[in-house]
């Protein structure tokens, strides 16, 4: 069993930056592959960006390619999501998820655990 906590969000206005990060309870937190999604109001969940349980590797959505950066510390059982160059269509409630083995990492049914979302708000 996983518990995630998102913490970070805000208020920002256009062209500001902020950093997420998703805090684990456990001792497993390492073997774990992360994700960030977001939901807009009135939209459906969708990807942002993922990392494996090991750094090797990262995945981004192409709409924040160059402007997020997704990290991980296993020693602080933390995951982060450096978000520079925020747009208006940024703001929404984002979440952090962990998953075993995600080899589809844009597919949210591939995570096990997710944490309760924080607000991010981008003022134009």
């Amino acid at each position: 069993q996983v518990q995630l906590a998102e913490s970070g969000g805000g208020l920002v206005q256009a062209g500001g930056s902020l950093r997420l990060s998703c805090a684990a309870s456990g001792r497993t937190f390492s073997t774990y592959d992360m994700g960030w999604f977001r939901q807009a109001p009135g939209k459906e969940r969708d990807f942002v960006a993922a990392i494996r349980w090991n750094s090797a590797n990262t995945y981004y959505t192409d709409s924040v390619k160059g402007r997020f950066t997704i990290s991980r510390d296993n020693a602080k059982n933390t995951v982060y999501l450096q978000m520079n160059s925020l747009k208006p269509e940024d703001t929404a409630v984002y979440y952090c998820a962990a998953g075993r083995m995600v080899f589809t990492p844009a597919d949210d049914s591939r995570y096990d655990y997710w944490g309760q979302g924080t607000q991010v708000t981008v003022s134009s």
